[in-house]
């Protein structure tokens, strides 16, 4: 079955960017009819950063505030986060989903982002 696979991740100062990847290793990342990012801060829920689509849809969390970009490279097979003007509240573990329907949806392992100087 298709796994979700995170790359990237680490200390990132404030203000700065960072980029993210999530492949789908043995099968094909539009096999998930959604994909997104989400974040866990400690002691606070998981919250989406960004996701999108097969369709071409984006959507992103109010916490980013214009400042992410999720894309799939189709000739990668995978979605990448760009994230840019980063701020402390940014620290957390990032994760990768992939829903196939309602009833299915795998998630890839979470990486840590810690935004601090």
């Amino acid at each position: 079955h298709v796994q979700l696979v995170v790359s990237g991740g680490g200390l990132v100062q404030p203000g700065g960017s960072l980029t993210l990847s999530c492949s789908a290793v043995g099968g094909s990342m539009f096999s998930f009819r959604r994909m997104g990012w989400y974040r866990q801060a400690p002691a606070k829920q998981r919250v989406l950063v960004g996701a999108g689509t097969n369709g071409g849809r984006t959507v992103y969390g109010d916490s980013v505030e214009g400042r992410a970009t999720v894309s799939r490279d189709s000739d990668k097979n995978m979605l990448a986060l760009q994230m840019t003007r980063l701020k402390p509240e940014g620290t957390g573990v990032y994760c990768c989903r992939g829903v196939v329907d309602s009833k299915n949806e795998y998630w890839g392992q979470g990486t840590q982002i810690t935004v601090s100087s």
